[in-house]
């Protein structure tokens, strides 16, 4: 290990420089006067005015390498403006200018590791954005798109570059369902069918988002195009696979007896034991009218049309509920009529007033409320069961999910269904004291 190198502080050179300079001169001057005593008072003056003129000479001599180590910081400061970090500076002195140097090299190294570390972050942020399967496109306030990735690329110019264009002379060449997509508020699905496609099945879902944030002082808009087509078909076979597992179930729960019955029957017939034959034909007729029942509930299901909106009167509209179906009126109807198809909304509160019957609640509790919203018109069904676990909320409106032992999982279903259908929604939640809140919310 070598040793340490012996340190002088840039203020004491200065004064050691400065002192044995001056000794010197002072010795020069002791001589002259000794050697010529007859020197008079303007060449004494001359002689000090030359000692001061050599100090200052000398002292611009020893300052040199300071102020061209100043010059060195100023020019590499403002290469690390610049953004350049590759340069650093060598001092050999080992006073406070080194440890300015040391300090500023050491900066320089750390920004040039942060630089590098930045730029390779930045690369794999770009090769990441540029291909991913989501299609990006930044479009300035002026409606030119300033940055799109490959996927922005090929789904609206065939891959060619889209940076310079306006959006809206891409959508004149986009497919008709991604220009209306694009030209409607908010965010949402829509399906293209490639040219080459005959039938739906090759249809390719999309799903657009829109995001808004300032960029340079100005407002931008982030438009994000994801293809749904391969997770949806997955969830569209899973989804096929509970429906075959729950037809198959409730056709074993019917079909099993049936035949078990029919078999009975036949053989009390072969014995002329006709006592039961009655009994036993009832039994066959109530679990074929379960099965007509199941089968119908899912083909309301799948064939549910448009609806057909028309202005309902709520008086008339609940009076005819009634007749179907026992509630109690809670609170004052609204005065304004609902556009809603009647059929369908009626089908759906006669699926969350049976419900609310079949929860246990004493049926005198078992009450509907309508009242106005800001969203809309808000029917409530309200119920004192036992309410609904954690896990059971979650699942409750997919279809074909049921904690009931005979229930097929489509009167929540079939609900959300119309709801969605006329633009609304539905949720549930359990009340305070104990019971179930089910809330249609329909616009105006």
């Amino acid at each position: 290990m070598s040793a340490p190198r012996r340190r002088f502080s840039l203020a004491g050179k200065l004064a050691l420089a400065l002192l044995l300079w001056s000794v010197f001169w002072l010795a020069l001057q002791w001589w002259l006067l000794r050697e010529f005593p007859d020197l008079n008072v303007l060449l004494a003056v001359a002689l000090a005015a030359l000692v001061l003129l050599s100090t200052l000479a000398f002292s611009r001599r020893l300052l040199r390498a300071v102020l061209s180590l100043f010059r060195a910081l100023s020019g590499t400061v403002s290469s690390y403006r610049d953004n350049d970090f590759s340069f650093g500076i060598v001092w050999n002195g080992n006073d406070e200018l080194g440890d300015l140097v040391a300090a500023h090299n050491a900066l320089g190294a750390a920004l040039r590791e942060q630089r590098l570390a930045l730029v390779q972050r930045e690369l794999l942020l770009d090769t990441m954005v540029q291909n991913t399967p989501v299609a990006m496109l930044l479009i300035a306030p002026g409606g030119h798109v300033v940055f799109a990735n490959l996927s922005a690329r090929r789904l609206l110019n065939q891959g060619r570059k889209l940076e310079g264009h306006t959006l809206e002379a891409l959508l004149q060449t986009a497919p008709p369902s991604l220009a209306e997509a694009v030209e409607r508020p908010g965010d949402g699905l829509f399906v293209i069918r490639p040219d080459s496609a005959d039938t739906a099945d090759d249809d390719e879902v999309y799903h657009l988002a829109r995001k808004q944030f300032g960029l340079n002082g100005r407002t931008h808009q982030l438009l994000l195009l994801r293809q749904l087509t391969s997770e949806l078909r997955r969830q569209e076979v899973q989804t096929w696979k509970k429906v075959i597992r729950v037809i198959s179930h409730e056709l074993n729960n019917s079909l099993a007896p049936i035949a078990s019955l029919a078999h009975s029957g036949a053989e009390l017939i072969r014995r002329e034991q006709v006592q039961r034959i009655e009994s036993i034909f009832a039994t066959i007729e109530e679990r074929a009218r379960h099965l007509e029942a199941f089968i119908n509930g899912y083909a309301r299901f799948a064939k549910l049309p448009t609806p057909r909106l028309q202005a309902l009167q709520w008086p008339a509209f609940l009076e005819r509920l009634q007749l179907h179906a026992q509630f109690v009126l809670e609170g004052e109807l609204p005065l304004a009529p609902l556009r809603a198809d009647a059929a369908q909304l009626e089908q759906a509160l006669l699926n969350l007033i049976k419900n609310a019957h079949e929860s246990g609640s004493d049926p005198q509790q078992v009450q509907l409320r309508v009242r106005e919203v800001a969203r809309g018109t808000r029917i409530e069904v309200m119920d004192r069961g036992t309410g609904m676990n954690d896990a059971v909320l979650a699942n409750a409106l997919v279809p074909f999910y049921s904690t009931k032992r005979s229930g097929t999982g489509l009167g929540l279903a079939l609900a959300r269904e119309i709801a969605e259908a006329h633009g609304g929604s539905i949720s549930l939640s359990n009340r305070a004291d104990g019971g179930l809140i089910v809330a249609l919310t329909l616009p105006h």
